[in-house]
């Protein structure tokens, strides 16, 4: 995938369905990606470097695009792929996944079945043991990779404001969030809205 040439918002997009591949000395986690969020940099009243704050937490989202960027929010470890050209801090952050391989050790991670495995932006990093030692690297030369190889096609892709974005004027409405329509996967997704993970994908 390109990082840099293309818009933060439609490498949200591009990045659904997409398998995530994490490789521990224990063995290897995947998972295909069900939703997104884009931030876009200085002008984002929501994003990390709104107003070209520059601090050594944020550094990660001033390289280039391809640089792994995980922050910690309620103890959480939190995913990004950072966008756009060196200096240009933008990036798209990872919510939910589909498990794929490594079932049974995430269930094990998580202490739970089902969905809630990874249906969130920290569940996913702790079900597949993404951690904070993966900041400032890159994707696909470190432990942390995307196979986009074997990743699949969403049936239809929904769009809406990002998730716990309040009091940031007009960016708290923008349509910044992307996920697989009807995916249980995707955080939030109500039960009755849930479709077969055979229809999420063509």
């Amino acid at each position: 995938m390109d990082y840099i040439n293309t818009t933060t918002e439609e490498i949200a997009r591009q990045l659904l369905g997409k398998l995530l591949v994490h490789q521990t000395p224990d063995g290897i986690y995947s998972g295909y990606i069900v939703e997104t969020e884009a931030y876009i940099g200085v002008e984002d009243m929501a994003c990390h470097t709104y107003d070209g704050k520059r601090t050594q937490k944020v550094e990660s989202m001033y390289q280039t695009g391809g640089t792994i960027y995980i922050y910690t929010m309620h103890t959480h470890a939190m995913l990004n792929i950072v966008t756009k050209e060196e200096g240009d801090p933008q990036a798209v952050l990872i919510r939910a996944l589909e498990p794929a391989d490594g079932m049974a050790r995430m269930e094990n991670n998580r202490k739970v079945t089902g969905v809630s495995i990874s249906n969130g932006p920290g569940k996913l990093t702790k079900a597949m043991e993404i951690t904070k030692e993966l900041n400032g690297k890159m994707l696909n030369e470190s432990a942390l990779s995307i196979d986009a190889r074997l990743g699949k096609t969403p049936a239809s892709i929904a769009v809406s404001a990002r998730v716990g974005i309040p009091n940031k004027g007009e960016w708290t409405s923008k349509p910044l969030r992307f996920y697989v329509k009807g995916h249980p996967y995707v955080s939030g997704m109500r039960k009755k809205d849930y479709q077969e993970l055979v229809d999420c994908w063509l």
